[in-house]
């Protein structure tokens, strides 16, 4: 059976075979004889297999955008509900809102998911207020806490789009 394979076909094969671990510790298990019929190969370090290569390659789903896209405060808020996080604060889990033209960011804590919409209804009366315009647009992740009757009714009313980052990669597909 070994015929047909060389030296390092056969160290390729154990990578393999070994979920891709790395050529080092495959020489340290064989060195100490760790598994059994794994053969005494010099596995060489230096090498990276094509699946070991595509799995270190990252690539964002989006382009980062280096250009503020919108041209007035509370123009767009990009929302998303953090939690539970490892470390708790004083009052539970924490929410936050990004607001696109100014990269100003709020943050509220909250102790269960239930009262985001009463915290996100108290906000936007105050920082509509303060800041004299109206919110136009709301982009979130594909969570669910801020798709739900209680916000559509509250978007709507107020003449607030809703979109989320599915929803653009969505879109984007179909160009």
């Amino acid at each position: 059976m070994n015929c047909l394979l060389s030296r390092d076909d056969e160290s390729w094969l154990w990578h393999r075979r070994l979920a891709h671990i790395h050529m080092h510790h495959l020489n340290r298990i064989a060195s100490k004889d760790l598994v059994i019929c794994l053969p005494k190969l010099k596995f060489e370090t230096n090498k990276l297999c094509g699946a070991c290569q595509m799995g270190k390659q990252t690539k964002s789903c989006f382009k980062p955008i280096n250009v503020v896209s919108t041209t007035r405060p509370l123009e767009l808020l990009h929302m998303d509900l953090f939690g539970p996080s490892r470390t708790m604060s004083l009052g539970g889990n924490y929410y936050g809102l990004v607001d696109d033209y100014s990269r100003f960011t709020w943050t509220f804590f909250i102790t269960i998911k239930d009262e985001t919409y009463h915290v996100f209804k108290g906000f936007v009366k105050v920082v509509q207020n303060e800041k004299d315009c109206s919110i136009s647009s709301i982009k979130s992740d594909n969570g669910r806490e801020f798709q739900n009757e209680k916000f559509d009714r509250f978007y709507s009313k107020l003449g607030i789009n809703t979109t989320s980052q599915h929803q653009e990669l969505h879109n984007r597909m179909k160009l």
